[in-house]
């Protein structure tokens, strides 16, 4: 019999695919271990209302800019540290652009529906939530937002409702659930005053009492309850819509959303485990008033929630599963501004100290004090440069400003012009223009489109001035509404590697029932 002997190239060669063979056949191991393993005891889910790409990414190039050197960079967030990445696709079922009920419905349930529906579908009949399912499964369940707790993201996880704006409604809903822990706004309606049904209706707070929850409403409350007690936790402090605040403008007597999920995480833990949903649902309402900073303060707010979530993973890494995503984009947020072309300077957003919300607060405050006769632009200035760090130039920095006129009249700014922030004579025509708008008030209202398109139904000076500092900072929006782009999902754990791809949102919500164990199903 004859002997053939490999070359030594040839028999190198086939080492190295031998290697290639068992290195790809080991990760094929790995990845399969990570899906076909128990069901995860844990389920975290994240959505950040309103936050696709451009949120993310404006959140890591501030964080890269606060404190940086000037250079472009990025400061990665919790989420996008995740192994897994995806994007979704977000229309509904009568829409490109969906709201925030058929996106959260479809999160919720696997199921398309037509906007402003909470998880019934086309023909307005209940499907299950994964939220139900894991109560039925002998898991513990909580829900957690940053906006009310009957607003329609959280809304969707435990109610019915072929309207997001039945309120009170949905209220009563929460004690109907079973669930464990709600945690983070108030309700907007829990005595049925808005509703169009008349007769006595119950106080949905009471009828949760009479289901065996404690509606804790103090900080020291909240943090007192014992893990396994039903609890409310309504956060002390809360604006007008019972949300809580802007992490822009803080908040001394609540909690912040990574505290209300620490808590959900004491109350819920058990030996069966648990699901908890976290909605950061202020990136949202920040990005329809296109309030760049405040948009990326209540991100990295929900970051940190993600963030508290991580950490339990590490103690149970085995048994966690997290899964973030969003239920749209909304503003049309743009990294990029015809008026800076390639440059992006985010320092600039250092100086903006409050939201435009509560700008407009201390606007209404002179406002009241003041009529469209009496009132001056100049008295408005020192709050223009406390709130937002913009600065009326005076004569002596005009002066300056002609000593450049290059850089003066050039559209272009970045953080190394020392009149950066100066207002120049376009944007204070602009800023005049919007307080004397906004001193008019809400019977002067315009139907024009085009002072909507100028300011969205928002306070005018406001909006004006959130416009110039973010153009400056090289930041545009499009919108004061949701748009159709996809969003990011990102996930860690078990099952996690089903959410790589490109995929439609009900496609989160199937993925995470199949690590359960579970599948999409229409409710009896």
């Amino acid at each position: 019999m004859r002997r053939y002997v490999l070359p030594p190239f040839a028999a190198a060669s086939i080492n190295r695919v031998a290697w290639i063979v068992l290195a790809l056949l080991f990760l094929s191991a790995v990845a399969a271990r990570a899906d076909s393993g128990a069901a995860p005891k844990y389920v975290f889910y994240f959505i950040g209302d309103g936050m696709a790409m451009p949120q993310r990414s404006a959140a890591e190039y501030y964080l890269a800019a606060k404190d940086g050197d000037g250079k472009p960079g990025v400061v990665k967030l919790a989420m996008d540290k995740m192994p897994v990445q995806g994007l979704t696709s977000t229309y509904s079922l009568n829409s490109i652009i969906t709201d925030s009920g058929a996106a959260g419905t479809a999160l919720a349930t696997g199921f398309k529906t037509n906007n402003g529906a909470i998880s019934v579908d086309k023909d307005k009949k209940p499907v299950a939530t994964l939220a139900e399912m894991a109560r039925d499964k002998g898991m513990k369940v909580g829900v957690v937002s940053s906006v009310s707790l009957d607003h329609a993201t959280p809304a969707c996880f435990y109610s019915h409702q072929a309207s997001r704006n039945n309120y009170y409604e949905i209220a009563l809903d929460v004690a109907k659930s079973g669930f464990d822990y709600f945690g983070g706004g108030g309700f907007k309606d829990p005595t049925g005053k808005k509703s169009k049904k008349e007769g006595d209706k119950p106080d949905a707070l009471e009828v949760m009492k009479k289901a065996g929850y404690t509606v804790a409403t103090d900080r020291k409350d909240i943090m007192a309850a014992k893990p396994g007690t039903k609890l409310v936790a309504i956060n002390p402090e809360l604006d007008h819509s019972k949300a809580m605040p802007y992490a822009l403008d803080g908040d001394k007597k609540g909690l912040t959303l990574a505290e209300f999920t620490t808590k959900g995480i004491s109350q819920l833990d058990n030996p069966k485990g648990f699901f908890l949903m976290v909605e950061g649902g202020k990136i949202d309402w920040a990005c329809h008033a296109n309030d760049a900073l405040a948009s990326i303060e209540d991100t990295l707010a929900f970051d940190a929630a993600v963030a508290e979530a991580v950490k339990f993973a590490q103690k149970h890494p085995n048994e966690t599963l997290i899964v973030v995503t969003g239920d749209h984009e909304c503003g049309g947020l743009t990294l990029g501004f015809a008026g800076t072309r390639y440059g992006n300077y985010y320092q600039y957003l250092k100086d903006q100290k409050v939201s435009f919300e509560d700008f407009s607060k201390k606007l209404a405050a002179y406002k009241k004090a003041h009529n469209v006769a009496d009132a001056k632009f100049e008295d408005v200035v020192p709050m223009i440069k406390e709130s937002f760090g913009l600065i009326v130039p005076t004569a002596a920095d005009l002066e300056a400003m002609k000593q450049n006129p290059v850089k003066y009249s050039s559209s272009h700014t970045s953080p190394a012009d020392p009149h950066g922030m100066y207002l120049r004579d376009y944007e204070l025509d602009a800023v005049k223009a919007a307080f004397a708008r906004s001193m008019k008030g809400e019977k002067e209202k315009s139907e024009d489109e085009m002072d909507y398109r100028a300011y969205g139904g928002y306070e005018p000076l406001a909006v004006t001035l959130t416009h110039i500092l973010d153009n400056k900072a090289g930041i545009g929006w499009t919108s004061y509404s949701h748009t159709g782009v996809p969003v990011v999902t990102s996930a860690m754990g078990p099952g996690s590697q089903a959410f790589s791809g490109y995929y439609d949102n009900t496609d989160v919500a199937k993925k995470i029932m199949a690590a359960m164990g579970q599948k999409a199903v229409a409710s009896n």
